[in-house]
């Protein structure tokens, strides 16, 4: 198989295995709820644009960057999982606070509670793995133009995988009712506590194995 070809595909592969776009889903039910329709759109089209913008920044200056600041990937892992972690204890014990009544205090509640940037776009989509994925796939195919465009074109094809599958989410909403999402909380509150462990795991791991310790 050509080696263009096999890039290609790793590339495709890769980015839709570590954004999940279908995991995302029942993600976004969880955490939206108590949002209406039209909040949200709004959030997930916001969570889609911002993980983009993280994304290219990262692809532009994403190596230089952690080299000018002696940052490790690894770092990224641990401080994603703790981050997420706190989302977690929040859906298990149910602490999202409810819809406001006025215009005025719905839109308070859309600033304070906004989810899109924390933790939908970091570190949900674009998080440790989707940053440590796009510096690797960068910085391999910088020397010839048609990988760089194969690694656009897997970074757009996910995210637009990513928009369409929280912003489908709606009708698990209609169908399971205010019980069922209930449940679905708690049960997403212990998979992404221990999707926060696993995270903060595997950059301890990295360290270890890298010999971090040891400097």
């Amino acid at each position: 198989m050509d080696i263009s070809l096999t890039f290609t595909i790793s590339a495709f592969v890769t980015f839709f295995t570590v954004i999940d776009p279908v995991g995302l889903a029942p993600v976004v039910v969880g955490l939206t709820s108590h949002f209406t329709n039209a909040q949200r759109n709004v959030i997930v089209a916001r969570a889609t644009l911002i993980s983009a913008g993280i994304i290219l920044f990262f692809a532009l200056v994403g190596r230089y960057l952690l080299d000018r600041l002696g940052i490790e990937l690894y770092a990224f892992n641990i401080a994603g999982g703790a981050l997420l972690f706190l989302v977690a204890v929040d859906m298990l014990f149910g602490r999202q606070s409810g819809t406001r009544e006025t215009k005025a205090e719905a839109e308070e509640a859309m600033t304070r509670e906004d989810i899109s940037v924390f933790p939908l776009a970091i570190p949900m989509i674009a998080g440790p793995g989707t940053i440590a994925t796009t510096i690797l796939y960068v910085g391999q195919a910088a020397p010839h133009p048609f990988s760089l465009i194969s690694v656009a074109a897997a970074i757009i094809s996910a995210l637009f995988l990513a928009w369409l599958a929280m912003r489908s989410c709606t009708w698990i909403i209609k169908r399971v009712g205010k019980t069922g999402i209930l449940v679905l909380s708690r049960i997403l509150g212990i998979l992404l506590a221990a999707l926060a462990i696993q995270f903060m795991l595997n950059g301890i791991t990295t360290y270890i194995h890298t010999g971090g310790f040891i400097r």
